[in-house]
C-alpha cells in the first residue's frame, strides 16, 4: 500500500515520456519545421494552450514570414529522362525475347495456335518499345506478362517436363520487388541514389554553417537530382538583427556549395553504374515576398498570387533556351545564374571574381539573354565555366572571415 502509489507514478510519467518521444521523432522526421523558424510555431503552441486555459475556444494561428528574399538553386541530372527510358527499354527488351524464346519452345513442342499468337504479340511488344516507349509502355507490358503470361508458364511448367529448366531460368531473372526484369533499371536508380544522396551530404553539411553565420529557412528536395530553397529576412531571424550583408553572405555562400556538389559529383562518376551528367543553375530573386505555411501539406509557400512570377520562374527556367537560338541554358560544366536586374549581374560578377580567385571558376564567363517563357520576359543568365579540382584530395574550405572581406570591399 505504501509502495504501489509510487510505483503507479512512475508507470505514467514513463507513458508519458515515451509518448513525448514519440512526438518529437514525428515531428523531426515527419514535417518540414525547420530550426530557424521553430521560434514562431512555438510562440503560437503557447498562445494556443493559453486560450484554451482561459476557458476560449483555442485557434491555432497562420504562420507567415513577411519581407524575405528567396534563393532558389538545383543541381540537376542532365538527361535524365532519356537515360531512364533506355534503361526501361533495355530490360523489357531482354525479358520479352527470353519469354518469345519460351513460347517458341511451347509452339515447337504442341502446336497450339495460342502459343504462335503469343509469339506474334510478343514480338509487337518488341517492336513497340524498340521504337518509342511510350508513358504507358511499361505498364501496358507488365499487364501482359502478369495477366497473360505467366498463368502459361505455370501451366508449361508443371505439364512439360521438357521446358523446366528455361522456364525456371527466366524466373531466376526476374525481380520479386517489381515482378519483372530489372537490371537496368535498377543501374539507373542506384546511380541517381548516390548523386543524390552525394548531393545532400554536401548541402546538409553546409547549411549547418551558413545557419551559423545567419538564421535562414531552409529546405531542400530530391527529384531527379537536388533543389533547395532558402529565406532571410528580418522576420525570420528572431531576436537577431538582419542586415543586407547576411543576404550578400549567403548568395556567395551558395555559389561556393554548387561548385562543391559538382566537383563531388564528378569525383563520383567514375564509380557509377550509369555515367550521368549534372546541370546547375541558381535563380536570384531580389524583390522581397511572403512565406505561409500551408497546414494542409506542411510546408512553406510564398502567400498571395502577387509573388506568384517567383514561382512560376522557378519552376519553368530549367527549360529555357538561349534568346534566337536553340541551346538550353543549362550546360553540363557550367553554374548558369538567372537574373532580371542589372544590380544582381553586377553583384553576381563580382562573387564570380572573387571565387575566380579561390579556383572556382575559369576565366570562360558568359552573359547571355533569355527566351520569353510563358508570362515571362526580360531574363538573363550568367553562365561561368566551373574549374574542378583533380582528386578527392583537395577539399577547398573558405572562413567566413574572407567571404566577409569580400562583401565589404
Amino acid at each position: 500500500e505504501d509502495i504501489m502509489p509510487y510505483i503507479e507514478a512512475a508507470v505514467v510519467r514513463s507513458k508519458i515520456e515515451e509518448e513525448n518521444l514519440i512526438d518529437a521523432v514525428i515531428q523531426n522526421e515527419c514535417t518540414t519545421i525547420h530550426s530557424s523558424v521553430y521560434w514562431r510555431f512555438r510562440e503560437e503552441a503557447k498562445n494556443f494552450i493559453g486560450e484554451g486555459l482561459d476557458g476560449k475556444a483555442p485557434t491555432f494561428q497562420e504562420i507567415t514570414f513577411k519581407n524575405v528574399i528567396p534563393l532558389y538553386g538545383q543541381v540537376d541530372i542532365s538527361g535524365s529522362s532519356k537515360a531512364r527510358n533506355e534503361a526501361i527499354q533495355k530490360d523489357l527488351g531482354i525479358q520479352l525475347s527470353a519469354i518469345n524464346e519460351i513460347m517458341k519452345g511451347a509452339w515447337k513442342n504442341h502446336k497450339l495456335p495460342i502459343y504462335e499468337e503469343l509469339i506474334f504479340r510478343v514480338k509487337s511488344y518488341i517492336e513497340e518499345i524498340s521504337d518509342i516507349l511510350h508513358t504507358n509502355s511499361e505498364q501496358s507490358v507488365f499487364d501482359f506478362v502478369q495477366s497473360e503470361v505467366n498463368p502459361i508458364l505455370e501451366f508449361l511448367h508443371t505439364s512439360d517436363k521438357s521446358m523446366q529448366k528455361q522456364i525456371e531460368t527466366y524466373r531466376s531473372t526476374i525481380n520479386a520487388e517489381t515482378e519483372s526484369y530489372y537490371n537496368h533499371r535498377k543501374d539507373y536508380d542506384e546511380s541517381v541514389m548516390r548523386i543524390n544522396k552525394k548531393f545532400v551530404n554536401v548541402l546538409d553539411k553546409r547549411q549547418q554553417e551558413a545557419q551559423e553565420m545567419f538564421p535562414h529557412y531552409f529546405e531542400r528536395y530530391k527529384t531527379d537530382g537536388v533543389e533547395h530553397n532558402m529565406y532571410i529576412g528580418s522576420s525570420i531571424s528572431n531576436n537577431r538583427t538582419y542586415n543586407e550583408l547576411y543576404l550578400n553572405n549567403l548568395r556567395l555562400w551558395q555559389l561556393q556549395v554548387m561548385c562543391e556538389m559538382e566537383n563531388k559529383y564528378y569525383h563520383l562518376r567514375s564509380k557509377l553504374p550509369v555515367q550521368l551528367d549534372v546541370t546547375s543553375l541558381i535563380l536570384v530573386y531580389s524583390t522581397p515576398l511572403s512565406i505561409r505555411f500551408r497546414m494542409d501539406e506542411m510546408k512553406f509557400d510564398v502567400d498571395g498570387t502577387y509573388n506568384a512570377r517567383y514561382e512560376i520562374i522557378k519552376k519553368r527556367i530549367d527549360k529555357s533556351f538561349i534568346k534566337g537560338t536553340s541551346e538550353r541554358l543549362t550546360q553540363k560544366g557550367k553554374l548558369s545564374i538567372v537574373y532580371s536586374q542589372k544590380k544582381d549581374e553586377l553583384e553576381y560578377l563580382r562573387y564570380i571574381r572573387f571565387l575566380k580567385s579561390k579556383g572556382f571558376f575559369t576565366d570562360n564567363i558568359e552573359i547571355v539573354e533569355l527566351q520569353g517563357l510563358q508570362g515571362v520576359t526580360g531574363l538573363k543568365a550568367i553562365r561561368a565555366e566551373i574549374l574542378y579540382s583533380p582528386g578527392n584530395e583537395d577539399e577547398r574550405t573558405y572562413t567566413y572571415e574572407d567571404l566577409m572581406q569580400e562583401l565589404e570591399a
